[in-house]
């Protein structure tokens, strides 16, 4: 398949003296394996903004279709791989990175994969881009689109009131801005769009792009 795994290397000098081992099985025999492609598809938005919801949406009927799918939620990982990053500006980075080296390595098993985090910089956005980019895996990002009054009567997390109060430091929509996307795949309008018509509009997405 193009652009499977073939002589991958980093640019980080920490793993400049490290090798990387090509297995005998590609991506391609994986693929073939499960009958399907994998992929990535990154929700990003304000908090509250339905994300997390429509992620879980698409899982079930993904799943319910027969498809390897796997959700990875960011406050989920802040329980473990990524407990140790708080919410700064470069911690949010590390947090979106490490990330997205778990749904790159996913995809690259076949796994069509949804993950849901604020990740709220275009910069780092482009980062796991092109971190997709360099193996030749699909990245769609789904920017759940809400307003942040919107968002913020919302509050299923009562985030926002804690915010507000001052009990929460460096919260996006608050503290920190929120970079919208500027050439999203999807663009969900969550304010107005039911959960079951958002996750209709990621579906057929996917089947256009002969994913799912």
């Amino acid at each position: 398949m193009a652009g499977d795994s073939t002589h991958r290397k980093s640019s980080n000098a920490a793993s400049a003296n490290t090798t990387w081992h090509e297995g005998a099985v590609s991506r391609a025999d994986r693929e073939r394996l499960l009958g399907q492609r994998g992929a990535t598809v990154w929700f990003t938005g304000l908090s509250g903004s339905g994300k997390s919801t429509i992620a879980v949406a698409v899982e079930s009927r993904l799943v319910g279709g027969g498809r390897l799918c796997y959700r990875i939620d960011g406050d989920n990982l802040r329980h473990g791989l990524n407990r140790n990053l708080g919410f700064s500006p470069d911690d949010r980075a590390e947090n979106v990175r490490r990330t997205g080296e778990v749904c790159r390595i996913l995809a690259d098993s076949g796994v069509i994969v949804l993950a849901s985090l604020v990740s709220p910089y275009i910069a780092d956005r482009a980062a796991v881009r092109a971190l997709h980019d360099e193996w030749g895996i699909p990245f769609l990002e789904a920017f759940v689109d809400v307003p942040l009054d919107v968002a913020e009567s919302r509050d299923p997390k009562g985030l926002y009131k804690k915010a507000r109060a001052g009990e929460i430091r460096d919260f996006t929509g608050i503290h920190q801005p929120y970079e919208q996307p500027l050439c999203a795949e999807l663009v969900i309008d969550s304010a107005h769009l039911s959960v079951a018509a958002a996750s209709d509009c990621v579906i057929a997405e996917l089947r256009a792009r002969g994913i799912s």
